[in-house]
């Protein structure tokens, strides 16, 4: 039973991952605990990824960057720097996964190409 319901919603090894680190995020300390929520909001609208287990190794490194910030009392900037975009941004990109848009830059390619295929079929029987 449990492979059924994993084909339709993904592995549930994946997702107890996940929650434990969310919960492990959930634990740190402030001021910690609110800058890694954000840069974790940040991941989900911007990095995009598709491969659970590109995410899981993605997400077992910041939680573990964050509780060694925590531990040592690194301060935050000394962390994102101060553009924290740029660091989401830097971060995010060391783990080369496959991304939702993905699947569109191929859509859109595929679509461009059969457009202009199309038009040049149709210039050429106008001769």
């Amino acid at each position: 039973m449990t492979m059924w319901i994993e084909k339709l919603t993904g592995s549930l090894e994946q997702k107890r991952q996940y929650k434990q680190y969310r919960g492990r995020i959930e634990a740190l300390p402030e001021p910690y605990r609110s800058a890694a929520k954000a840069l974790q909001r940040y991941f989900m609208y911007n990095a995009g990824m598709v491969d659970p287990d590109t995410v899981l190794k993605m997400e077992a490194d910041f939680v573990e960057l964050w509780e060694r910030a925590a531990a040592d009392s690194t301060p935050i900037r000394a962390i994102v720097g101060d553009d924290p975009v740029e660091f989401a941004e830097a971060f995010v990109q060391a783990y080369s996964g496959k991304q939702w848009i993905d699947k569109e830059r191929d859509r859109l390619k595929k679509a461009i190409d059969s457009a202009v295929s199309h038009d040049v079929n149709e210039k050429g029987s106008d001769r």
